[in-house]
């Protein structure tokens, strides 16, 4: 069901019939039509909407009009009125836009925008959007929304904004662009001969010119101050007298006029303006409701003649508004005079939304009755909608505002809270919410059917929803548990799922089988995982939820990845990118996520440029198109592009970025940034941080092996090799070669070829290490036999000049031959050069080479430093240079390196 739209929202203020003319000011917003945004922004009563209605009533340019209220801090109720305000003059813009925005799965804002921006694009003649009472926006992800909005705005489009309060835009740099216009405060202040024209000819008073004069000093040109003393002023008799007495803040001044305006008026008039200052909008049946009275109607339209700061609202005088400092100051001097009405008030006004269908005015009355019973019949009623159109926000707002005790005994309320909660990242507040609700479900019950505890107290509003209690239960206990990693809670509850829902049920049973999907792949069971996902997202998929549908596709490759499946995970990415093309604006959500996952795998095939390329679509595509993973990702992937560029330094930067914006959600975290940090502080030499790192995880070699942690344990190899290398720890090189052995053997037992490469690279590395070069090209082999079918590059190329002496090696035993040599290649070696050059990147010395034939003797250390006449000192750094410069870790490794080499 579409969001109804409150059409008085949309609607042009009227202009009384008197206004006093500012062709001052009008002359300053016709100047800024040719920038993009004006901003009108002075606090309450300064004339901002009455100047923006005068000046677009003068301009001949269509305009849309939306004024905003609290209701459009929900980042798609903002969306729905956005679109609903351009549609008044352009009647079909922003369809497709408005009915993805109604769907079951939205797309994000920005995707929407974009779309929403195509559109307007394509109006032929200037135009201009309204959004009046901006300040009442307090949601940040509406203000990036708006960013976004004027930063790519049509060149036809003019946007204004008027507001109590500086939005959240980026001001300066749209002044610096010259693309903003502001009319603040002082500009906004009645010059005295304003304020004459306004006492005289708007407000019917006969003042001396002195008066006049006095009167705007005192109220320092403010309009509201002025209106409000003009009114207050009708009768009396010592006009002198009466401007002298009073005087301060603008507050004060109000609360002062106001009290004079309400002491004359009738009691019937004064009751109806106090009780239905609780009323943000006006209408004759709704004051009638609210007060009792049956002259609602005739009462706003006397209002309005006497200028009482009452605003129409639509053309026909249907609805109109109290200007806010005039109902703020009503709404006090009610708490004070008529205290125990308030809640009533409120409560009739909430029965009349009802009856006419505002859900949204009906439970926000409500609560501000504290008749919490009934605004949580109310909620309980509005879950399935707001759940259907995501508007999350807005929902976990109403449930927050309810008192705890309230959800013991509504189980459907109590689920639909744990929905919100879950939708906004509270893990921990969910099991409350349900264990709440399984009170009162017999939990010994056949499973396809429960029974109610044997209490009367229960509260159901909606039946239908309380049918689905136990699946919705298990559903969402089993999203909690797989973002928390507990696999068997996860594979417990889903299997439930699968139990209780029907076969037709394909978002149920989708939902269940991508669940189990994700336990098999935190169990590292990948072809097992991919099965059970795979069917699970085609069951989303029939049930219309194409945004999951792809959200599943990334999972899907993830996981082709890790078996060592590239060309495979390539071509998932391929049709999701396809289909999701296919459907046009908006884009889908998901889409920018598609190119993250290409450009990863364009990397590894040492196709830097088109990796590159990929992340850059997605970056124009716009954050707020991918999922809340997508912008560490997008991170990781440009720092493994600059890692492999050899900017080390640009690569941690963008880590550190990425650990920053990384979001828990509900795939598996088998990559963790941190490791992906501390492989290249082991690129670097930063071994001690690499070893803080590894303490800080808690890791070791004799660790159970698992495979959400089989990275961080492959990356604890790589410090133990690289520490054995530096200091030359026969040791550490030993521990290296004993963790990777275990985890070689994790690895092919699941399948996880990907996994299985890089750990013989590691292990041919390590016999490289310790000089047994035949059991370090047996590991090469089979690395090697395993990756060219998928096209693997990086995974060799990045081990730099130890790769580059086995690659040689491989090529001399005819091992992959063409494999081989492109591999050579791309890490910048010609076939046809010697041996020695091809190997040494950095030759040995003249002295490192007396050192190393000396190692062929049996002469120890410090007989070696005496037979060369060096310090023992002196010896052990030629030996650690000779150690890195032949990629071993042992005298012995070292003479047998030599020898192959034909060094001596």
């Amino acid at each position: 069901m579409p969001t109804p739209i409150l059409t008085t929202k949309l609607y042009l203020p009227r202009l009384r019939l008197h206004v006093v003319n500012r062709p001052r000011l009008i002359e300053r917003l016709n100047e800024g039509l040719h920038r993009k945004l004006t901003l009108i922004s002075a606090p309450a009563g300064f004339g901002k909407t009455t100047l923006a209605t005068a000046w677009v009533e003068g301009i001949k340019r269509p305009t849309a009009w939306l004024s905003l209220d609290e209701g459009e801090n929900d980042p798609t109720r903002f969306l729905i009125y956005l679109i609903a305000a351009v549609q008044t003059i352009a009647p079909t813009l922003g369809e497709g836009v408005l009915r993805a925005l109604q769907s079951s799965q939205p797309p994000p804002p920005e995707a929407m925008l974009t779309a929403l921006l195509n559109d307007l694009a394509s109006i032929k003649d200037p135009f201009v959007l309204v959004l009046d009472d901006y300040h009442v926006i307090e949601a940040q992800s509406v203000d990036l929304a708006l960013t976004y909005f004027v930063e790519h705005l049509p060149p036809r489009m003019h946007l204004v904004i008027t507001t109590r309060e500086d939005p959240h835009l980026p001001r300066a740099r749209l002044r610096a662009r010259g693309h903003l216009t502001e009319l603040r405060a002082a500009d906004l202040r009645f010059t005295s001969s304003e304020a004459a024209a306004f006492l005289t000819q708007v407000m019917g008073l006969t003042l001396s010119t002195q008066d006049i004069a006095r009167l705007s000093d005192r109220t320092e040109g403010w309009i509201a101050g002025l209106q409000f003393a003009a009114l207050s002023l009708q009768g009396h008799q010592d006009v002198p007298g009466f401007i002298q007495a009073f005087a301060g803040d603008h507050r004060y001044i109000v609360d002062y006029l106001v009290e004079e305006v309400l002491q004359r008026q009738p009691e019937p008039v004064r009751n109806f303006l106090l009780q239905t200052s609780i009323l943000d909008r006006l209408s004759g049946p709704l004051c009638d409701a609210v007060t009792g009275q049956e002259e609602g109607s005739a009462r706003l339209e006397a209002l309005e003649r006497g200028n009482f700061f009452v605003v129409p609202l639509d053309d026909k005088r249907h609805w109109y508004r109290y200007h806010h400092l005039f109902a703020d100051v009503l709404a006090a001097h009610l708490r004070v005079e008529q205290p125990e009405q308030v809640s009533t008030l409120h409560q009739r006004a909430s029965e009349w939304y009802e009856r006419h269908g505002s859900v949204g005015d009906a439970i926000r009355h409500a609560l501000t009755a504290e008749d919490f019973e009934r605004a949580a019949d109310l909620v309980e009623l509005a879950i399935p909608e707001m759940r259907r159109s995501r508007q999350d926000a807005t929902l976990l707002g109403w449930f927050k505002a309810l008192p705890d005790e309230l959800f013991h005994f509504r189980p459907v309320l109590s689920v639909g809270y744990a929905y919100a909660l879950l939708a906004s990242g509270e893990l921990e507040a969910v099991h409350a919410r349900l264990r709440d609700a399984e009170r009162w479900l017999d939990t010994t019950a056949d499973t396809r059917a429960f029974a109610l505890a044997p209490s009367t107290e229960m509260v159901v509003m909606d039946e239908e929803e309380f049918r689905q209690l136990p699946a919705l239960i298990a559903v969402y206990r089993a999203a909690r548990a797989q973002v928390l990693g507990d696999v068997s809670d996860t594979i417990k509850y889903a299997r439930r799922v699968l139990d209780l829902v029907p076969e037709e049920d394909h978002l149920g049973r989708g939902a269940a089988a991508a669940l189990l999907g994700l336990a098999s792949w935190v169990s590292g069971d990948l072809e097992a995982a991919h099965r059970t996902f795979a069917d699970g997202i085609a069951s989303v998929q029939m049930a219309g939820n194409i945004s999951d549908a792809i959200s599943g596709t990334i999972a899907l490759a993830d996981i082709r990845m890790a078996q060592g499946r590239l060309h495979e995970a390539m071509r998932t990415y391929e049709r999701s990118l396809q289909e999701a093309m296919t459907l046009g604006e908006p884009v889908l959500r998901g889409t920018a996520d598609l190119y993250v996952g290409m450009s990863e795998l364009y990397r590894e095939q040492n196709d830097l440029d088109v990796a590159e390329q990929r992340l850059l679509k997605s970056k124009e595509l716009g954050e707020r198109t991918g999922f809340p993973q997508n912008r560490s990702r997008w991170c990781v992937a440009l720092a493994r592009i600059r890692e492999a560029q050899g900017d080390l330094d640009g690569a941690l930067d963008l880590l550190h970025e990425a650990e920053r914006l990384y979001v828990r959600d509900f795939f598996p975290n088998v990559r963790p940034v941190a490791a992906l940090v501390t492989r290249v502080w082991v690129a670097q030499g930063r071994l001690g941080e690499a070893l803080s790192w590894a303490r800080e995880q808690g890791l070791s070699i004799v660790d159970d092996l698992s495979y959400l942690r089989e990275f961080e344990h492959i990356t604890l190899a790589r410090v133990l090799l690289a520490r054995s290398k530096s200091d030359c720890a026969d040791r550490s090189l030993l521990e290296a070669m004993g963790l990777l052995s275990r985890l070689l053997k994790a690895a092919q037992e699941g399948e996880r070829t990907g996994s299985v490469i890089e750990i013989l690279v590691l292990q041919a590395l390590a016999h490289q290490m310790q000089g047994d070069i035949s059991a370090a090209l047996m590991a090469l082999q089979q690395a090697l036999s395993l990756a060219e079918p998928e096209g693997y590059v990086r995974m060799f190329v990045d081990e730099g000049p130890p790769m580059t002496v086995l690659l040689e090696g491989a090529a001399k035993h005819g091992i992959a031959p063409n494999y081989v040599r492109q591999l050579l290649t791309a890490l910048g070696s010609a076939s046809d050069r010697t041996p020695v050059k091809q190997v040494l990147i950095e030759p040995l010395s003249k002295r490192e080479l007396e050192v190393l034939r000396l190692f062929r003797t049996d002469l120890n250390g410090p007989e070696i430093a005496d037979e060369l006449v060096v310090s023992l000192n002196t010896l052990r750094t030629h030996t650690k240079n000779i150690y890195s410069k032949l990629g071993v870790n042992t005298r012995r490794a070292a003479v047998r390196r030599a020898e192959e080499l034909d060094l001596f």
